[in-house]
């Protein structure tokens, strides 16, 4: 996407501190079942890294297979042979290869996942480097066949972290402890030289690319606050462009939402939904584990290009001054509600049934008689939010199952509504100790978070079938989008203050 936004010119977003579009509130008991009840049935289906198989004598060790707790290190415990909880040093080693031991792939991406509410991970991977190296005598000269036998599972649970969750690695203490391990493997054979340096690779290019999406984010904000600057000084030259005039078919116009919802995606890290709700572990009186500063802010960004699009819907209906103009803009803007629900896009959707619920466009009592609203009332039963949104929550199991059984690549999407994810995930952290009272890590929370988060790791993954229309998109994405107070003023200049207090309000407006 860092290609694909540099191309743009701008978009406008909402100002920090902004409140969401879409408050959800729901009971936490709706959400999640009790500690002792979650179930574990998707562990096999977290994401994995293919291991070197056929690169490096790796044997049989990247099974899907748990050590009872009697073959574990002291200090686990297993429940019907799943590991439930443990203390934070035992968890650690359960961690690191063994010349007869790989840990269990869904194990590595859950630990990774969840240990950082307890430690930095750039405290882990130096723990880690140790253990590999004083256990396996990596340093040893004379434990060549030790080495031969540990050194292929390292580089695998190196690569698990580096694809998973590159993030860590922009810490330069994390690079520190990276370099130092695998100099000492690279320094072994030719093979591992050649494997270290693809992990090394792949690793930069990661970085790199998410620095330039990075960097082409902060160029379309700063272009669309220069375009909604503009639109003020000149308002009329709105009314010579809007999203009719630029296409006026919804099929297409969902597809290309859909294009900019899987490559925003597709730069959220999963460790970014454990680090948007880290607290203070109660071991450590000092700090958080990320009281610091953040490696990526994806997640942040991604809820804000779903309120830009909510804000941008509101802006194109209440733009135009012509009645019968904007009933056909709120029709319009239904028909592509309509295609993204039937593409599986919940989450432009939700924006858009967002925009056309806000004040300044529900007031528009005028426009929406002239409105068409039966497909509009059968969007808004299926995001109904009661019964903790039950019915939208059906609709994306139907999508989740038809991508699981998809035989196209337009059958794999599913964009869920994120706002919800992020409160599912939320609502699971809050609902369950980190910690049992015995101080160990409450490892079977952690195996639910994992499974929550690994299903969007499954979505984000998808490639868009759709043909890109760089002037839909352009205009998706930079197209300013009017503030409230904005959109307040349009409202009442298209429909006329009904009370006094739209009066009043109509009037401070005016005076700004």
């Amino acid at each position: 996407m860092a290609k694909f936004l540099a191309e743009l010119l701008g978009c406008t977003l909402p100002d920090k501190g902004t409140p969401p579009l879409f408050e959800v509130r729901m009971p936490i008991n709706a959400l999640n079942k009790p500690c002792n009840v979650i179930v574990r049935e998707c562990m096999d289906n977290m994401p994995q890294t293919p291991p070197f198989t056929g690169q490096l004598n790796t044997g049989g060790y990247n099974k899907n297979l748990y050590q009872s707790k009697e073959e574990g290190y002291p200090g686990l415990f297993y429940h019907d042979n799943n590991l439930v909880s443990g203390s934070l040093e035992a968890l650690i080693h359960h961690l690191v290869p063994t010349v007869d031991y790989y840990p269990d792939r869904t194990y590595i991406f859950t630990f990774l996942l969840s240990s950082r509410l307890f430690i930095h991970p750039y405290e882990l991977m130096s723990k880690v480097c140790h253990l590999c190296m004083e256990q396996q005598r990596l340093g040893d000269p004379q434990a060549d066949k030790v080495f031969r036998k540990i050194a292929p599972k390292i580089l695998q649970l190196l690569t698990e972290w580096t694809e998973t969750f590159a993030y860590d690695f922009r810490d330069e203490r994390m690079m520190r402890s990276l370099k130092e391990l695998t100099h000492r493997l690279a320094n072994g054979d030719e093979v591992y030289r050649k494997a270290v340096g693809q992990m090394s690779q792949g690793l930069i290019r990661r970085l790199t690319v998410l620095s330039q999406y990075e960097e082409a984010l902060v160029k379309i904000n700063a272009t669309a606050s220069e375009r909604l600057t503009a639109l003020k000084a000149k308002p009329q030259a709105a009314i010579q462009r809007d999203m009719l005039s630029i296409c006026n078919d919804p099929f297409t116009v969902a597809q290309q939402l859909t294009h900019i919802e899987l490559e925003r995606l597709s730069y959220i890290g999963p460790e970014e939904f454990v680090q948007a709700f880290v607290q203070k572990d109660p071991l450590d009186n000092d700090r958080s584990c990320f009281s610091d500063h953040k490696k990526a802010s994806n997640l942040e960004a991604y809820v804000e290009w779903f309120n830009r699009l909510s804000y941008l819907v509101a802006t194109e209906i209440c733009m135009p001054v012509k009645k019968k103009h904007r009933a056909r803009v709120i029709e319009f803007f239904i028909d592509v509600a309509r295609e993204c629900f039937n593409i599986g896009n919940f989450n432009s959707l939700m924006a858009i049934i967002s925009g056309m619920n806000m004040s300044p466009v529900s007031r528009l009592k005028k426009t929406w008689s002239k409105v068409k609203t039966a497909k509009f009332d059968i969007l808004e039963h299926q995001m109904d939010p009661s019964s903790n949104f039950y019915n939208y929550r059906t609709a994306l199991r139907g999508a989740t199952q038809r991508s699981i059984t998809a035989n196209s690549s337009r059958e794999k999407i599913v964009i869920p509504f994120f706002s919800l994810l992020i409160k599912d995930i939320y609502f699971l952290n809050e609902g369950c100790a980190n910690r049992l009272q015995n101080g160990h890590v409450n490892f079977e929370k952690f195996w639910e978070l994992a499974k929550q988060v690994s299903k969007f790791m499954t979505w984000k993954k998808v490639e868009c079938p759709f043909e890109k229309d760089r002037k839909i998109l352009q205009y998706l994405l930079t197209a300013p989008a009017f503030t409230e107070d904005a959109l307040y003023l349009a409202s009442y200049e298209s429909e006329g203050p009904e009370n006094n207090m739209e009066k009043d309000r109509w009037k401070s407006l005016r005076c700004v």
